[in-house]
Parts: C-alpha cells; structure tokens; sequence
C-alpha cells in the first residue's frame, strides 16, 4: 500500500470549509492498495503523537455516495471528521455519556475513515474479504502516527459473501479498534428522546403529533417503531420501494425522494432527518420555512446541510433545529464506551447507552422552550451554548 498524509493546512486548501469551524485541526491519512484501485482516506482531529482517541465510523462508501459529481474519499472522510468532532463537542458540552467516556471526554477527538471500494469488492461481493484486509492494515499503519483509532458502524456493512461471517466482526477479530456493537439504535434512541424533548419545549403533545421522517433505514425505522407506540401520526420519504411497502402495510403515509416538496406541504409538526446525506439542501430548507405547522427539526444524518447558512433561513421562520450532530451523538458515544470499557476490563452493556440517551430529553426541551421564549432570536445551537457552556 502507498500513504500520503496531508497536514491540517493541506487539508484546509482540499476543503475550505474547515475555516467555518475555528479549532478544526484535521490530518489526512490517504492509503491506495499496490495493485487494486481501492483508496482509504483515514481523516483525524488527533495530533500525531499525541495519544488521542479518534473515534469515527468506518464508512465504504456506497455507489449513491461516489457516483456523486467531485466526490472523493478525502473530502468525505474531512467532512464528516468535523462532524464527529462536533458530536464529541456537544456530549462534553451537555455532559452526556456512559461512565468510561465520562472519565474520558479529555482524551477523545473525532475523525473518520472513508474507503472507496471497486465493483466486485463491497460487502457481500466476491472480493470483500480482500477489501476489508487493506483496511486493516492501513488501520494498524496509522497507529504508528501516535494515536489511538477507534473505528464502528457505518454505511457499507452487512453479511460478507462467505453468507455468514458479518464485517464488522471480521474487522473487530482482526484490529482491537474496531467496535461490533449496532450504534444504530443508541443513536436512534438518542434522537428519539431529543426529539420528545423540542415537541415538549413546543408545547406539542407528542400522542398528538404528525412527525415526518426523511429516510427509514435502520436509525430511522427505530425512531418510527417508537412514534407509532407513542401514537404519533407518522409520515416517511424513502428511497427503497420495498420499506416504503413495508410501512404503508403498517398505516403509514410514504412519498418517493422525488415527491419530498408534496411530502414537506403536509401539515407536520416535527421533521426527522436520517437519510444518506444531504437531506437539508437549499430547496428542502425553503420548504420546510414555508411549511406553517413545523416548529422542530432534528436527526442524526451525517452532512445534512450542504449550505449551513441555510439554518438563518429556519430560524428566521420560527423552527427550532437541533444540529445532527448533538441529536445524533450516542453512535459515536456507544463506540466510545465499548472500546474504553474492553481497555478497562469491563463488560459492555448497550442498555447504558439508552440510560444516557434519556439525558437528552430534558436537554432538548429546555433549549427549545429557551428559544421560543426569546422569540427565535437564536438557534437552538446559540441557545445550548448559553445554558450549558
């Protein structure tokens, strides 16, 4: 394999939009395979040698992602480092997380690791078992750098073409850093509770409710199981046919990716955004500020907002949005707690992270009612930065 490392002033030149984020500090790890056309971008907060834990998902990017015009592993992987930092911001800012990340807020940083595959290659492909062996060698490369990675779930994994053997463990058996446990569902419980949290803020009965979910993969379809016990009226934007058929056989109302304006016409008092990327474009963003009955956004969805001024243009039409990145923490925050409680010798329970997840509920509504109060004079960003920094 060959490796090339960009420092954070490189990376500022392939990625301009870091200077939006002030203490971004972010080093690029950038590995090809000697004879196959595959490329790791392993991107980092952590200063080499300086003994961090970088905790980021390891993504293989699937072809909706690098079919995309421009796109490239090492932007990718910048991007999304930034929001992984973002999410340890707001666990240490609002003091949430398990009892070792607790002990350990001071040492962790966010990063990410972005691996563009070839046809024949991904998960549950002919090659796979080749694929995921770069990997982790370039994993254990890296570590020579002086910091600690910690990689987990992401987009791209599943059963490997052996029909048994789930990558995940694969990786987990062959590299320590590499965590095993379903992140989906503390992040989904995450997001849940922030979410009960704004419609309590907002004065919205939750049982009462009409909340629209923009993408039902595994974060998204936890989240709607909830919604429905708590019978709220739910409505969903799904790219796949088939779940789109599974939640309509359940009574709910589905719309295509291209019907999304159709979809955000509808009267809705929330929006929960975890589909692949992207979700909050300019044109959703408008829809949603002319949207009368919506009062609040959340989600967990990585990059969501390509043009983050566009959230002045929420604001300004009184809807209260909670960053992805804080609704979204408990993924990274249950990698975290897995690897830090094996280093300590401890059992890892999952069932903690739903315990910590709770704290977001009284998080979430004391920071929307403060906004509402104030007459939407901030975002709800500006508005946890004053109540908890």
């Amino acid at each position: 394999m060959l490796k090339t490392v960009l420092s954070p002033e490189e990376t500022l030149e392939l990625a301009p939009e870091i200077g939006r984020h002030p203490s971004a500090r972010v080093w690029v790890y950038h590995y090809t395979h000697a004879t196959e056309p595959w490329i790791l971008s392993i991107a980092t907060n952590a200063q080499p040698g300086s003994r961090m834990l970088s905790l980021g998902g390891f993504r293989i990017a699937p072809e909706s992602r690098t079919s995309l015009p421009g796109w490239n592993a090492d932007h990718e992987a910048i991007d999304l480092a930034i929001g992984m930092d973002e999410k340890v911001y707001w666990s240490r800012l609002l003091k949430v997380g398990g009892p070792h990340v607790q002990r350990d807020f001071n040492r962790i940083v966010g990063g990410k690791c972005v691996l563009h595959p070839a046809p024949g290659s991904r998960v549950g492909e002919p090659r796979d078992r080749e694929l995921l062996d770069f990997a982790i060698a370039c994993f254990k490369d890296v570590e020579q750098q002086g910091f600690f990675l910690t990689t987990g779930q992401d987009l791209g994994h599943g059963v490997m073409s052996d029909g048994a053997t789930a990558s995940l463990r694969y990786l987990n058996e062959r590299y320590k850093g590499s965590v095993v446990a379903d992140t989906s569902v503390p992040t989904a419980v995450g997001n849940y509770w922030m979410l009960v949290g704004q419609l309590k803020g907002a004065g919205i009965a939750l049982k009462e409710s009409v909340i629209g979910l923009i993408g039902a993969g595994n974060i998204g379809r936890h989240i709607i199981d909830r919604l429905l016990a708590d019978g709220a009226t739910v409505l969903v934007v799904e790219a796949r046919e088939d779940i789109r058929a599974n939640l309509e056989a359940r009574g709910v109302t589905c719309w295509a990716p291209d019907r999304k304006a159709d979809f955000l016409a509808q009267p809705m008092d929330a929006l929960v955004l975890n589909a692949a990327g992207g979700s909050l474009d300019t044109a959703t963003v408008q829809w949603c500020a002319a949207n009368a009955r919506l009062k609040v956004i959340s989600g967990s969805e990585n990059l969501v907002m390509p043009n983050p001024v566009d959230e002045e243009m929420l604001r300004a039409a009184g809807k209260v949005f909670c960053p992805c990145e804080c609704a979204g923490m408990m993924g990274y925050l249950t990698a975290a707690e897995e690897y830090l409680s094996h280093l300590a010798g401890d059992a890892f329970r999952v069932e903690s992270m739903f315990e910590a997840a709770r704290a977001l509920e009284a998080l979430g509504e004391r920071a929307t009612r403060h906004v509402i109060e104030g007459g939407y004079a901030q975002t709800m960003t500006e508005a946890m930065q004053q109540l908890y920094r």
